[in-house]
């Protein structure tokens, strides 16, 4: 019996250690995954927009942005945040009394942003990355055009953007970003636009919901 008690003791010490490496995996130096520093973080996004300015071409068209952003990780994978950032767009006039387009003329836009992330892969980074899907709604608000008189006006629009991106962390607190996203808002035009016997706007609608793509990218730091 104690022979017995004493083998079974050998065992047991000799599997111990591998069942303990099989549920972690990797050594923690050697693993590629790694925990992300938790707390609030802003990030300064630079990005081009790619918008087509619907049917008719008068919505805001391509150009360039720039702006800021505020997250706070509410739980390991989810994060809220807040953010501004500014368009030096471009768009076309259209006349609808003279059949004739011009521009591109200046469009710029303030776009003011509430968003939620959800990080893939949790509160950890693999290998440095930190992949995410997000959803962004907001306001985004026109400048005048001057030299438009065909009754057009951006205004003030409400506009939703699902996307995804990853963040590069070099670091415990510094990180790159990366986003693109699918940028939705509704166009309205004025009646001048659906008059015959050449409307500008074929469908005869007054308005139509337009999707531009937007590619940001960005620097961070958590706080």
């Amino acid at each position: 019996m104690p022979l017995i008690r004493i083998a079974l003791a050998a065992v047991i010490g000799l599997l111990a250690p591998a069942g303990l490496m099989a549920q972690v995996g990797h050594p923690p130096s050697k693993s590629p995954y790694h925990d992300i520093k938790q707390g609030s973080s802003i990030t300064l996004v630079g990005g081009h927009f790619l918008g087509n300015g619907g049917d008719a071409g008068v919505g805001p068209n391509d150009g360039w942005t720039f702006g800021g952003r505020f997250d706070f990780r509410s739980a390991r994978a989810l994060a809220f945040g807040v953010g501004v950032s500014y368009g030096e767009l471009q768009r076309l006039i259209v006349d609808p009394f003279l059949d004739e387009v011009t521009g591109p003329v200046d469009q710029s836009v303030l776009f003011t942003e509430a968003m939620v992330t959800f990080n893939l892969t949790g509160g950890k980074t693999w290998h440095v990355f930190a992949p995410f899907v997000g959803l962004t709604i907001g306001f985004a608000f026109g400048s005048d055009v001057a030299a438009d008189t065909s009754g057009y006006d951006f205004g003030t629009k409400f506009f939703f953007a699902p996307g995804g991106g990853t963040r590069v962390f070099l670091g415990d607190r510094l990180h790159l970003r990366a986003e693109a996203r699918a940028h939705f808002w509704k166009l309205s035009y004025p009646p001048s636009f659906r008059q015959q016997p050449d409307p500008v706007i074929i469908t005869g609608a007054d308005s139509e919901w337009d999707l531009s793509p937007w590619i940001l990218f960005g620097i961070g730091y958590t706080l």
